[in-house]
């Protein structure tokens, strides 16, 4: 069986492989250079991804259905502006479950880029989206399907990540307010 798969989509002729994003690679295969990631073996090359993700951007795009089937497959889709989100899983797959990724998947980009889901915000941001894709989808597993969830551990872990720029930039006006008043004191 096939496991989902979520990436982003640049629209055509913006880039050979621009905005593209997935789910951990699986240990035993090297990483490809696009960032994008299948979670099987079904298009064992490059060229063969590529072709793949070739025809179905041809199909999808001049559509305005949210799914199609193709080569055996179910994918289910979202446009937003030059941006295409595609979730992909086998002709089994439960196609209300990989709309539930899609729009998790959506609503969290939405969240974390402040309702300017395009093209050139997500790759500003590709950090978020790759920590928001972790956690909706696990090597080809469905973790989260609530966006509400995934915004919440995402803010979770960027907060975690020590000290950034504006808790330095806090602990220097703490400091000069402190000392300010040790002095009029």
């Amino acid at each position: 069986m096939q496991r989902p798969e979520a990436w982003p989509r640049p629209h055509p002729g913006e880039g050979a492989a621009a905005a593209q994003a997935g789910g951990p690679a699986p240990p035993a295969r090297a990483r490809e250079p696009s960032g994008l990631r299948y979670y099987d073996d079904t298009f064992p090359s490059m060229k063969e991804q590529m072709v793949f993700e070739k025809n179905v951007f041809n199909k999808t795009s001049r559509t305005e259905s949210e799914i199609a089937f193709f080569g055996g497959m179910t994918i289910v889709y979202k446009n937003s502006i030059d941006l295409f989100l595609y979730v992909v899983g086998s002709s089994y797959e439960n196609e209300l479950m990989l709309m539930s990724v899609l729009t998790c998947l959506f609503e969290s980009l939405n969240h974390m880029l402040r309702k300017n889901v395009e093209k050139r915000w997500l790759l500003e941001n590709m950090d978020g989206a790759f920590l928001v894709l972790d956690e909706i989808v696990d090597g080809g597993v469905i973790l989260e399907s609530d966006p509400q969830q995934v915004i919440q551990k995402v803010n979770f872990r960027a907060d975690d990540g020590g000290l950034t720029e504006q808790s330095v930039a806090q602990v220097l006006q703490s400091a000069k307010e402190q000392i300010k008043w040790s002095l009029l004191k």
